[in-house]
């Protein structure tokens, strides 16, 4: 199994989006139906009914976070969630900054970047995500 394989066997994650990124929406219902437990910060300008817009209202015990932003620096959602003790971060695929890439070389936490989830989350039939996911395996970058 790889790490990224891995990081979706947890239980619970936060989903920060700013709803720039639609693999963000299809991440949040696969992890539903998986049955994980999803708590989601939406920084759009119009949240989602049932989201939060502040990293201060979320539970501290949440194992993972799942950060798909492009209107703000994903940096700074980091810092927030590690605040609240989360220490596994998925950086979605074409929103890493440098300020990302520096907080990957930080030991204490544990960081993916550059990968879409949807390689790892979507069914395994025939669909849009299982193309990708080939495509990847073929150019080694699964």
């Amino acid at each position: 199994m790889t790490e990224q394989e891995s990081f979706w066997e947890n239980e619970s994650f936060v989903v920060v989006t700013d709803r720039t990124k639609p693999a963000m929406k299809w991440t949040i219902e696969e992890l539903e139906k998986k049955g994980k437990r999803i708590y989601i910060v939406d920084l759009s300008d119009d949240p989602e009914k049932g989201s939060v817009s502040r990293f201060s209202d979320l539970s501290p015990e949440i194992d993972c976070a799942v950060i798909g932003l492009t209107k703000t620096d994903p940096a700074h959602a980091v810092e927030e969630l590690k605040t609240i003790g989360i220490k596994n971060f998925w950086i979605h695929w074409r929103t890493e900054t440098d300020g990302t890439k520096k907080m990957s070389q930080d030991a204490v936490v544990h960081y993916i970047a550059g990968r879409c989830p949807m390689m790892y989350l979507a069914d395994k039939g025939f669909n849009m995500h299982s193309i990708h996911r080939a495509v990847a395996k073929i150019l080694g970058k699964y």
